[in-house]
């Protein structure tokens, strides 16, 4: 990471005008590819030799050289495409990024707790969106803290910029509690805080399949790229900036998996996007096996360790929908923010200037949720020659718990009671319509009958017609849960 320069994109947002220009720049640096970070910044792969570059387009750049810089976070890319909180919608995440008009030292994530693919708590400062229009839980972890902590209140959209550089001024009176904290801020800036009525409710969501082709609502689809390597070509990125200048696209929206996301591609242009993609070679259905990793970026082991793990679970056929893997060196101060972690060891310090084996730990989030924060010892100091068995052995135990409920609660006893349900299946690729649920896809409400759906609906997986569906009566199994002592 040190030879490693980035551009701070903030919120991982950027319009295809800015992106080409990008391109142009790196091309004069003799580069062929950039590569995108964790933090949804833009990686160079080689040093910049032009130190003199402070900026490439609108972007900051930073450098091993620079001061502290880091980029903001957002879920910006989730929003129309995942489930997400009513009121966040895509322009207010701009207007919100649009308050932070210098560089930010500390890291910043904006979220929203209803999606998955980006993390809530890998920031300093983490602005986690609430059921109360325009205001925030902030959870703070500052550079030396060891646990993240709750802020007392719930932020005002149009205060997180002026709050975030109170937190960054008074970072010198080294404050050592969240409370302390609050109590500098409220000294230092008026602020429009409410009382917190409810905690922070975090629902359960697998981890969500983010390449491809996709419908969003009836007549726009969402692409996502994913490159192995996180090398990505020049060339390619400036022709696709010209397509979307010619679709009317306006942004481009890196993810923090190595990935981007163009959103809004007309339904008439699907094709021209597809064979656009085909014309460079490119894969848009790789395997949830391979999209589900996060590893260090510029660290060839581990790249390679991932290609042989995700190798050997396809082998063994195994399943791993809804969990997601993280490698890092043990020595790292790390935020995790996937279900599982895989951590290298360290060399013993008594046998230095030794070649030893590599030794690996592996850990998994409570429930296998990141969103927890708490992380479990599976298995310490095993060779890389265990690691697939025992990875197979955890995503199994994933599927056995998931669903259960906490085996402190209250012991239950459930009933089951079966009911016809009519539902419309796709006789193409068996796609279900249940009124019950509508189609989030394409924005049909629940509770929406199926005669009621405009005659241009499509199926939202293989693009059927509406005249491809079938009424069907299914029996569904309804349980009751109550309280047995």
């Amino acid at each position: 990471m040190n030879n490693l320069a980035r551009l701070i994109i903030k919120g991982g947002v950027l319009s295809p005008g800015e992106l080409k220009v990008i391109c142009h720049t790196v091309e004069e640096l003799d580069m062929d590819a950039i590569s995108f970070g964790s933090r949804q910044d833009i990686l160079l792969p080689d040093q910049v030799d032009n130190l003199n570059l402070k900026k490439i387009g609108n972007f900051d750049l930073v450098t091993s050289q620079t001061d502290r810089v880091e980029n903001i976070m957002s879920s910006y890319v989730c929003s129309d495409i995942f489930p997400s909180t009513l009121w966040l919608t895509g322009d207010k995440y701009l207007y919100l990024l649009e308050q932070f008009r210098k560089p930010t030292a500390l890291k910043v994530n904006i979220t929203d707790p209803k999606q998955r693919l980006v993390p809530l708590f890998t920031g300093h400062l983490n602005f986690i969106a609430s059921d109360h229009e325009d205001y925030w839980f902030l959870y703070v972890r500052l550079p030396d803290w060891s646990k993240t902590v709750a802020y007392p209140a719930l932020v005002f959209s149009w205060d997180m910029a002026k709050i975030t550089s109170t937190i960054e001024s008074i970072l010198k009176e080294e404050p050592d509690s969240v409370d302390m904290i609050f109590e500098l801020v409220n000294d230092a800036i008026d602020t429009n805080n409410i009382t917190i009525d409810k905690p922070l409710f975090l629902p359960f969501h697998p981890f969500p399949y983010y390449e491809g082709m996709n419908r969003i609502g009836n007549d726009r689809y969402w692409l996502g790229l994913y490159w192995r390597n996180n090398r990505y070509d020049l060339n390619f990125l400036k022709a696709m900036c010209a397509l979307c200048v010619e679709c009317k696209i306006g942004k481009i929206q890196i993810t923090p998996w190595k990935s981007f996301i163009v959103k809004g591609i007309p339904a008439n242009a699907k094709v021209q996007w597809e064979k656009f993609l085909g014309k460079f070679g490119i894969n848009v259905r790789h395997s949830m096996l391979e999209l589900n990793w996060h590893i260090p970026v510029g660290n060839d082991a581990a790249y390679q360790l991932k290609k042989y793990l995700v190798k050997n679970f396809d082998e063994n056929d195994i399943s791993t929908y809804g969990l997601t893997f993280g490698i890092t060196d043990y020595v790292k101060k790390a935020y995790y923010f996937t279900s599982i972690v895989i951590e290298k060891n360290n060399p013993p310090d008594d046998y230095a200037g030794f070649k030893t084996r590599d030794t690996y730990n592996i850990l998994h989030a409570k429930n296998f949720d990141p969103n927890t924060r708490e992380y479990i010892i599976y298995v310490q100091d095993i060779d890389k020659n265990e690691l697939s068995d025992l990875l197979i052995e955890l995503s199994k135990l994933y599927f056995e718990q998931l669903g259960a409920e906490n085996e402190e609660t209250t012991v239950k006893k459930t009933i089951e009671e079966t009911t016809e349900v009519e539902v419309y299946q796709c006789k193409n690729c068996l796609t279900v319509y249940n009124e019950v649920y509508g189609d989030l896809t394409q924005n049909i409400a629940e509770n929406t009958p199926f005669e009621e759906l405009n005659d241009n609906y499509r199926c939202s997986i293989c693009d059927a017609p509406k005249s491809d569906f079938e009424k069907k009566i299914f029996i569904q199994k309804v349980s009751a849960t109550i309280n047995h002592q």
